[in-house]
């Protein structure tokens, strides 16, 4: 006989709660469309994450808005001061262009 659980499981072991505890799913899918931005984004990228990161920001922040997670400092999340949207980035580098120009 073996001594685990269904699936190999250790029947004596406690499971452990997740870091962050426990957040609403969007059953009312108020924040489809930046989690659908942000998955597109992985397919179109090989799902590398890190050119996606500031669609993954922008979906915490919409779930924070619409309470379906805690309110938190974005540092706490692993966004940094320098982690700014690439798009923010593109955006100020072509009105910096376009000034020049004009």
């Amino acid at each position: 006989m073996s001594a685990g659980g269904a699936f190999g499981g250790n029947r004596g072991a406690r499971p452990v709660p997740p870091e962050k505890g426990v957040f609403p799913l969007d059953h009312m899918h108020l924040c489809d469309m930046e989690k659908k931005e942000y998955i597109s984004c992985l397919k179109t990228s090989s799902h590398k994450s890190e050119i996606c990161r500031h669609l993954s920001k922008k979906y915490l922040e919409c779930r924070m808005a619409k309470n379906l997670m805690a309110k938190q400092d974005m540092s706490e999340l692993g966004f940094g001061k320098e982690d700014n949207s690439e798009i923010s980035k593109e955006e100020s580098e072509n009105g910096t262009i376009k000034a020049q120009t004009s």
